[in-house]
C-alpha cells in the first residue's frame, strides 16, 4: 500500500499559514508529499519554507493561477487536481496549508488505510474537525454553521475531482472545468469515517494578518485579483468576544509547539462575553447559536447540515 500527500498552496509566508506544520504533520505516514506550488508573490518565501523541510519526499509541482479561467473560488479545486494529478499512492491524503494531523491519530489513518483498501465502495475516509477561533485556546467541534466532518483522504482514480472551493471531493464523470461549481453531473463519494481529527488553524492569525488572508481569499472569487491598495482597505479583523468560544485544554499536535510559543496578539483580543461592534460573526447569530443548543440537547448528528459523502452501510 502506498500513500501520497497532496496539497496546493500560495503566499503561505507572508498570509502566516502554517505550511510547515501541515506538511510534517503526515510526512511519517506518506511515501511521497507532492505540492502545487502557485506564483507567489516577490516578497513572500514560500518555498524557502518547504525546502527547508529536506524531505525528499517533497515534489514541487510550480503552476500559475489562473482565476479569469476558473473564477469564483474554482481556482482552489483546479489547483488542488494539479497536485493531484502528479501522486501515485494507492490513497491519497490531501491537506490544506492551515490543518494540521496530531501524531497520536497516525495509526488508527493509517489502520483506516489498510482495512479499506481493498473494499472497492469506499471511496474516501472521513474526519472530524477542530475549528480552532483567534487564538490556539478557543475552538469549534459541534457548532452549527462550521463543517463537523470532511474527506481528506481519497482513492487515486481519476474520475474524483476536488470541488467548488477545494474543501471537498466528488465523483465528476465527463469533467469539464464548469464541473468545479455544479451538482450537475457529479456525485458524492461513498466514504467511511476513521477515528482521527483535522486541527484545523485558518482562523488564527494576528487580526491584521487575518484581514490579509481573507482579501487575498476573497479574491480567489473574482475574475481578476485584488489590487494590494484595495486589500488595505479592510485593515484588521474583529474576532469578537472570545468568551463565547468554546475554550480547548487538549493537546495540540507536537508540530505545532514552536509556532503556539509565538503567539503575541492576545492584546489585540476581546476576552470578554460583551460584543463590542454592530457587524457580529455567523457563529454569534442567535439562529446559529439556537440551532447548536438544539444540537447538542437532541440532534448529536446535527440538523440542515450539508454533508458532502455518504457513509458506507
Amino acid at each position: 500500500m502506498k500513500i501520497s500527500g497532496f496539497t496546493m498552496v500560495k503566499n503561505a509566508g507572508k498570509l502566516y499559514y502554517p505550511i510547515q506544520e501541515s506538511i510534517r504533520s503526515i510526512l511519517p505516514l506518506v511515501d511521497e508529499y507532492i505540492i502545487a506550488l502557485g506564483n507567489c508573490d516577490d516578497e513572500d518565501n514560500t518555498r524557502q519554507l518547504i525546502e527547508e523541510i529536506n524531505s525528499p519526499k517533497i515534489k514541487v509541482v510550480n503552476t500559475v493561477w489562473d482565476v479569469k479561467t476558473y473564477p469564483h473560488g474554482s481556482i482552489l479545486a483546479q489547483q488542488t487536481d494539479v497536485a493531484k494529478s502528479h501522486c501515485t499512492g494507492d490513497w491519497l491524503f490531501y491537506l490544506q496549508a492551515d490543518e494540521v494531523i496530531h501524531e497520536k491519530d497516525h495509526d488508527a489513518i493509517r489502520q483506516g488505510c489498510h482495512k479499506y483498501l481493498n473494499q472497492a465502495d469506499v471511496e474516501g475516509l472521513l474526519f472530524r474537525y477542530i475549528h480552532f477561533w483567534g487564538d490556539y485556546n478557543h475552538a469549534f467541534t459541534s457548532n452549527h454553521g462550521w463543517y463537523r466532518n470532511e474527506i481528506r483522504i481519497v482513492r487515486n482514480q481519476r474520475d474524483i475531482h476536488s470541488w467548488r472551493d477545494a474543501q471537498s471531493f466528488r465523483v465528476i464523470n465527463d469533467f469539464s472545468k464548469e464541473k468545479y461549481l455544479d451538482k450537475k453531473g457529479t456525485r458524492k463519494l461513498k466514504v467511511m469515517q476513521v477515528d482521527a481529527d483535522v486541527y484545523h488553524y485558518g482562523w488564527v492569525r494576528p487580526p491584521k494578518l487575518m484581514a490579509k488572508k481573507t482579501s487575498h481569499f476573497q479574491s480567489c472569487y473574482k475574475d481578476k485579483n485584488l489590487r494590494e491598495e484595495q486589500m488595505e482597505l479592510i485593515s484588521s479583523v474583529d474576532f469578537g468576544a472570545m468568551e463565547r468560544i468554546p475554550e480547548f485544554n487538549e493537546k495540540h499536535p507536537f508540530v505545532m509547539k514552536d509556532r503556539i510559543s509565538l503567539f503575541d496578539w492576545s492584546n489585540e483580543l476581546n476576552y470578554s462575553k460583551h460584543l463590542n461592534r454592530t457587524a457580529i460573526h455567523k457563529h454569534e447569530l442567535f439562529k446559529y447559536r439556537f440551532l447548536t443548543c438544539l444540537e447538542r440537547l437532541f440532534f448529536p448528528k446535527g440538523v440542515f447540515n450539508f454533508k458532502n459523502y455518504t457513509i458506507v452501510r
